[in-house]
């Protein structure tokens, strides 16, 4: 798990290779300040903590939890996942039954999303997939892992100034 962790913190310090922005899916809700892909959510349940879940796990799997974190790298091929971080903890987000994607150019964005903490197991090839669709050759690693699988993301749109 901490080589996991190690390879997805190198995902903090590199570039999207790719320019274009690919939008698969449309928001399901959208207001001044977010969008949300996936299910409609009116309003999230209390917050959990990246850091909690990971260090706990047994507490979290099997029950809806909600997090606030910053997507650090997103699927470049579809936007059909992404790596969330908050503060020093990174996890990867993915999307139930693979029913919605979210824009590719969120890297940096904060999101809210609702979801169920699972575990499993990346083999060789699914860790070559995923490191290619990021961008970053040997970024993720085989092995045991927890993720998200989220039902709902809400992505808060970029600032703008707004001269007045």
């Amino acid at each position: 798990m901490k080589l996991f962790i190690y390879i997805l913190a190198l995902l903090l310090f590199t570039t999207s290779l790719t320019a274009e922005t690919l939008r698969l899916s449309e928001p399901v809700q959208t207001d001044t300040t977010s969008e949300t892909f996936g299910a409609p959510v009116d309003e999230f349940p209390p917050l959990d903590n990246i850091a909690n879940l990971l260090n706990h796990p047994d507490l979290y799997q099997g029950r809806s939890i909600a997090v606030t974190a910053t997507v650090k790298k997103v699927c470049k091929k579809k936007g059909c996942f992404f790596i969330a971080q908050q503060n020093e903890h990174v996890i990867r987000v993915a999307f139930k039954d693979y029913s919605f994607f979210v824009p590719t150019n969120i890297d940096n964005r904060n999101v809210t999303l609702l979801g169920e903490l699972t575990k499993r197991v990346i083999t060789e090839k699914e860790a070559e997939h995923f490191s290619a669709d990021l961008g970053v050759t040997n970024s993720v690693q085989s092995g045991h892992l927890y993720e998200i699988i989220a039902s709902s993301v809400r992505v808060d749109l970029p600032q703008t100034d707004n001269p007045s």
